[in-house]
C-alpha cells in the first residue's frame, strides 16, 4: 500500500488545489464509479490481504473496515476464496492482466453475471506487490447476448428446418446459402449451390419476371409469384410458387432471401382431382359437368364465326331390362363397351360424355343437318354388332334424339331439353332410330316463317299473358316475391311453349317489342295489387341477352315505373349468364340499372362458363341456382355440394339465393338444411294467372 500511497492522486492532476480537489478525485474514486474496485497486497507468504475497495466493493462483497487488511480465506468463504486465488495466482505467475467471468448470487438470491479484469501493480524490484480488481456487472450484456443468440438459433432454426426450399442470394442473384430443403428441391449439394446464379435454376421463359422481382425486392418490397418453373438435377422440371423478401441490416438492403415452395405434386393432385371431376369414372367419358362447360365455350364460338353444332342424346333401349335380368356387373360391361364403340367411330371434331345410367351424349361441332344425320347413322350402326358379355352374345339397339344449334337453342339447357324431348319421342314411336327435334316443331308450326308472322302481331292481337309463379320463403313460407313468365296464345295454334317462340323472338329481334311489353304488363299489374293493399310485393322480370344490351332498357324501365307510380324496389331485373359474356358491357349496363335502384338476379347460375369472375364485380343481388342442380340433390352428391357451395357462397357475398325446380319434399328439406332463403317450384305452385294469384296466394 506504500507505493499507492507515495503517489497522491493529484499528482496528474494539472493545477491541483490540494485537499479540495484529492478530495473530490477520492470521492469520484470511492463512491461515484459503478465499478466494484479492490486492492489487494501480495504478503511474503504470496496471500492476498484488502488493502483498498471502493463503495461498490464493500457493497458487493459485504466487507466492512475491520476487513482491511484481512486475507480472502479470512474474509470469503473457503471456496469463494479459493477461486479467486486461482485468478490471483495467474497474474503473479505470468504477470499479465487477467480477465474472467463468474456469476454470483447476490443479496436477494438472484443470479448476476461479473466480469472482472485483474492487473499486478509491480514494485521498484519488479514484483508484483499489489493486485487491482476491477469488476463489473455486466448481467444486462449477458442477458442481452443470451436473447440474441436464442434468437440467431431460432432464425437458424426456421431457415434449416423449414419445409420450403430457402435461398439467399445477394443483389446480384448469386447464392449465398442454401437450406436444407432447396438442397433437396433442386437435388444439389450445398457446395454445388453456392455461388451460382439463382437464374441458372430458372426456366428462360421466367427469367425476365423473376428478375423484376428481385429489383423491386430490392427495393424493399416483398414479392410473390404464384407460378414459377425451377429446373433441378437432371433438368427436372418443378413448379414452384416464389416469395422474395429483403435482407435488411442497418436500414439498407443487403440481400434477398428466395422462398420456394414446390406445387409440383399439388398441380398433379389437383389435375387428377380436375379429371376426377370432370370425367365418368365408370366409362371414363367426359361426365355432366364437362358437357356444360364443352356447350358453353362451343357456344360462345360458334357465335363468333357463325357456324352450327349438334347435340345427339342417347340411351340404349331396355337397358334396365338387360341389368335387371343380368345382374349390374353386365350392365357395367354394356355401358363401357358402348363407350369403347362411340370413341372410336370414323368421324373428327366430336366429343362422347356418359350423363348417368345409360345416358350418353354426343357433342358434334360444325355439321350441317345433313352430315349430323349421317352420323346418328353410324352409331346406329355400331350395334349392329353384338355385345359379347361373359360369352353370350346379345343384340342391343340404340335410342337418339337430336338438337341443333341455333335453329333449336341459343343455350346448353334448351339443347339438351330439346334433344331430350327428340329422345323421348324415338321412345314412344318405335326405338331404334333418331328425331330431330325440329321435325315435333314443325308439328305445331309448319314452318319458322309462319311462325314469325304469328308472332309479329301477338302484341297486337292481344295473344300475350302473363304467368306468375310464387317465390316461397322457406323459414316463414311467407310469399312476398314471383317470377313473371310469358306465355302466347296463338289463336290458330294454341298454346305455344316458349322454348319455340322465344328463341325466334331473339333471332328475329321481336325479342325487344316483347320485352318492353313485359315491363309494362308486370308494371301494370304491380301497380294493380298495390292498390288493393299488397305494398310488399316484388316481380321478378326475365330479360333476354339481346334486350340486356339495348342502350335504351333503363329509360324503358323507369318509364314503366313512372307511369305506374311504382318504387324501382318492387322490380327485379332477372339476367342469364350469357347475357354477361361481353364484360365490359355488362357491367356498364348493371351499374346503370342499379342506379335505377331495381333489384337484379342471376338465373340459372352455376351453368355458365364465368360464374365466379363476375360475381366479385358486378352489383348483383340474388342468385338463382339452376334446376339441373336441384333435381338430384338428393341422389347425387356432386349436386348437393355444388348446391351448397352456391348458397354459402352467395351468403358470403350478401347475396339472397333462390332455388329453381323445386318439385319434391326431400328436396326443400336439403335446402332448408343449408339455409337457403327462397324457393320456387311445382312443389309449391307452376306458374298461373294473376287471378289464382290473387285467389290462391295473396287472399288464401
Amino acid at each position: 500500500m506504500d507505493q499507492i500511497n507515495s503517489r497522491p492522486i493529484t499528482k496528474y492532476m494539472k493545477h491541483p488545489n490540494n485537499q479540495f480537489e484529492e478530495k473530490m478525485i477520492k470521492d469520484i474514486f470511492f463512491t461515484q464509479l459503478s465499478d466494484m474496485i479492490f486492492i489487494m497486497k501480495v504478503d511474503s507468504e504470496k496471500k492476498f490481504r484488502y488493502a483498498f475497495a471502493n463503495e461498490k466493493a464493500y457493497e458487493h462483497a459485504n466487507l466492512t473496515q475491520e476487513d482491511m487488511g484481512k486475507s480472502l480465506e479470512e474474509v470469503l468463504p473457503e471456496d469463494r476464496a479459493s477461486h479467486l486465488y486461482h485468478y490471483y495466482n495467474q497474474v503473479i505467475n505470468t504477470g499479465e492482466v487477467i480477465v474472467y467471468s463468474d456469476d454470483i448470487e447476490d443479496q436477494d438470491g438472484q443470479k448476476r453475471s461479473f466480469e472482472s479484469r485483474l492487473n499486478g501493480i509491480k514494485d521498484h524490484e519488479g514484483k508484483i506487490s499489489y493486485i487491482v480488481s476491477i469488476t463489473r456487472d455486466i448481467t444486462s450484456t449477458v442477458i442481452e447476448k443470451k436473447q440474441l443468440m436464442e434468437s440467431k438459433e431460432i432464425y437458424q432454426s426456421l431457415i434449416v428446418h423449414n419445409l420450403d426450399a430457402i435461398l439467399s442470394v445477394n443483389e446480384k442473384g448469386r447464392i449465398l446459402n442454401a437450406n436444407p430443403a432447396s438442397q433437396k428441391l433442386l437435388g444439389w449439394g450445398h457446395e454445388d449451390l453456392v455461388d451460382r446464379s439463382i437464374y441458372d435454376f430458372i426456366d428462360k421463359d421466367g427469367v425476365s419476371k423473376i428478375y423484376g422481382v428481385m429489383e423491386k425486392t430490392l427495393e424493399g418490397e416483398p414479392q410473390e409469384i404464384s407460378d414459377c418453373t425451377f429446373f433441378g438435377m437432371s433438368n427436372r422440371k418443378i413448379n414452384t410458387q416464389l416469395k422474395t423478401v429483403p435482407i435488411i441490416v442497418h436500414e439498407h438492403v443487403v440481400g434477398i432471401y428466395v422462398i420456394i415452395r414446390d406445387l409440383t405434386e399439388k398441380l398433379q393432385n389437383t389435375e387428377k382431382i380436375h379429371y376426377m371431376a370432370m370425367h365418368d369414372h365408370l366409362t371414363g367419358l367426359w361426365n355432366r359437368k364437362a358437357l356444360m362447360e364443352h356447350m358453353q365455350n362451343e357456344i360462345i364460338n360458334s357465335k363468333k364465326i357463325n357456324r352450327n353444332f349438334a347435340i345427339l342424346y342417347m340411351d340404349i333401349d331396355r337397358f334396365k331390362y338387360f341389368n335387371d335380368t343380368l345382374g349390374h356387373q353386365a350392365g357395367d360391361l354394356l355401358l363401357k363397351e358402348t363407350a369403347d364403340r362411340l370413341l372410336n367411330l370414323k368421324a373428327t371434331g366430336f366429343r362422347v360424355y356418359r350423363l348417368g345410367g345409360d345416358e350418353f351424349v354426343v357433342l358434334l361441332a360444325e355439321r350441317e343437318k345433313w352430315e349430323v344425320q349421317k352420323f346418328a347413322q353410324s352409331i346406329l350402326d355400331l350395334f349392329h354388332v353384338p355385345y359379347n358379355i361373359n360369352g353370350q352374345d346379345y343384340y342391343v339397339t340404340p335410342s337418339i334424339g337430336i338438337s341443333l344449334f341455333p335453329t333449336d337453342g341459343h343455350d346448353t339447357e334448351t339443347l339438351i331439353k330439346n334433344a331430350d324431348s327428340a329422345l323421348l319421342q324415338v321412345k314412344e314411336k318405335g326405338k331404334g332410330h333418331f328425331r330431330f327435334y325440329r321435325s315435333d316443331m314443325n308439328e305445331a308450326f309448319p314452318n319458322y316463317i309462319l311462325m314469325e308472322s304469328h308472332l309479329r302481331k301477338a302484341i297486337d292481337m292481344n295473344e300475350f299473358v302473363m304467368h306468375y309463379q310464387p317465390q316461397v320463403h322457406l323459414k316463414t313460407g311467407k310469399i312476398k316475391t314471383f317470377e313473371a313468365l310469358l306465355r302466347w296464345q296463338n289463336r290458330k295454334f294454341g298454346n305455344v311453349p316458349p322454348g319455340q317462340f322465344i328463341p325466334l323472338a331473339e333471332e328475329t329481334g321481336l325479342i325487344i317489342p316483347i320485352g318492353e311489353w313485359v315491363i309494362h304488363s308486370v308494371c301494370q299489374q304491380l301497380a294493380n295489387w298495390r292498390e288493393k293493399g299488397h305494398q310488399d310485393i316484388r316481380i321478378a322480370v326475365n330479360i333476354s341477352p339481346k334486350q340486356f344490351l339495348q342502350s335504351n332498357l333503363p329509360e324503358v324501365i323507369q318509364q314503366a315505373l313512372i307511369e305506374n307510380q311504382l318504387p324501382a324496389s318492387s322490380l327485379e331485373i332477372e339476367i342469364t349468364e350469357g347475357a354477361m359474356e361481353d364484360t365490359r358491357a355488362a357491367l356498364s349496363m348493371l351499374q346503370r340499372l342499379k342506379e335505377l335502384g331495381v333489384i337484379i338476379s342471376v338465373d340459372d347460375f352455376g351453368t355458365g362458363y364465368s360464374s365466379l369472375n363476375y360475381l366479385k364485380s358486378f352489383p348483383i343481388d340474388i342468385l338463382k341456382i339452376d334446376q339441373s342442380f336441384v333435381r338430384e340433390i338428393q341422389i347425387n352428391e356432386k349436386d348437393a355440394a355444388i348446391t351448397k357451395t352456391i348458397i354459402h357462397l352467395a351468403h358470403n357475398l350478401g347475396m339472397e339465393v333462390i332455388a329453381e325446380g323445386v318439385e319434391e319434399k326431400d328436396q326443400v328439406q336439403f335446402l332448408v338444411s343449408v339455409e337457403c332463403q327462397k324457393a320456387q317450384g311445382y312443389y309449391f305452385s307452376r306458374p298461373v294467372t294473376a287471378e289464382e294469384i290473387e285467389q290462391k296466394v295473396l287472399y288464401a
